[in-house]
């Protein structure tokens, strides 16, 4: 093989694994069976599991072998998401770590998501997201300082978004529009995420809107994209569609 054996076993081995080649939970061949398909020495396929390691697609298991981990983490977009909910719903533990919270001028793009005036204060909270300890996302969520005047403090209180809204008089809100790119990850966001930089990440921006249509919150998330995977949800589309058409029409 040519320079850069271990990536070369690496990212053969990442797609096979992508590809459900070897099903969840399932050891992958012994180092002597991958040091002879890929024709390289121990030492390469040693820094390649290390490597996948590090990208959350498979465990070491000092004694056992080397094991695909489980599937993704199926995260559901839809216009009521919810981090904690998502993850409760398929068995994995919410934990948040607060790492900066603080009171800024709003940038010129998040004020434009909240609809403010330009330099308007605004709640800057950064947080990491984990599944059952593993995080898997890394997010700066700005709320607008004149509506929620004591957010941050409330935040630090423990308590859920959902709830310290709702003590704002914000008893229900949606997800207005939700952008997604891939992109490569700053080194600060690999860092959080506990992922290489030369591995992709899901970028996403987002904001949330009362059932006025007025912006209360904006965020931009950097999501691990190996633990990772969306799905559109649009049951509730479907369902108040379906409401209208059963919906017997009243006598002229």
């Amino acid at each position: 093989m040519l320079h850069g054996q271990w990536q070369q076993v690496e990212e053969a081995l990442a797609a096979e694994i992508a590809a459900g080649h070897f099903g969840d939970d399932m050891q992958l061949p012994r180092e002597t069976e991958l040091m002879a398909r890929f024709g390289v020495g121990r030492h390469s396929i040693r820094r390649a599991m290390a490597q996948l390691q590090s990208r959350g697609l498979v465990q070491v298991e000092q004694g056992k072998g080397t094991f695909v981990r489980a599937n993704r983490l199926d995260y559901r977009l839809s216009e009521r998401t919810r981090f904690s909910q998502n993850l409760l719903d398929q068995g994995r533990e919410p934990l948040g770590q607060a790492i900066k919270e603080e009171a800024i001028a709003a940038p010129r793009r998040v004020s434009q998501a909240l609809r403010l005036p330009p330099g308007e204060p605004v709640y800057r909270i950064v947080r990491l997201g984990l599944a059952d300890e593993e995080p898997i996302d890394f997010s700066n969520a700005y709320y607008p300082v004149r509506r929620f005047p004591g957010f941050d403090k409330a935040r630090r209180g423990g308590r859920s978004v959902s709830v310290i809204l709702a003590e704002y008089g914000v008893a229900d809100y949606i997800r207005l529009r939700t952008d997604i790119i891939v992109r490569l990850p700053t080194r600060q966001e690999a860092r959080r995420l506990a992922q290489s930089e030369a591995q992709p990440i899901v970028f996403t921006k987002k904001v949330d809107v009362d059932m006025k249509g007025t912006p209360i919150a904006y965020s931009e998330t950097a999501w691990a994209s190996e633990r990772v995977q969306f799905s559109i949800d649009n049951t509730n589309q479907l369902l108040n569609a379906l409401a209208q058409v059963l919906t017997p029409k009243s006598e002229p």
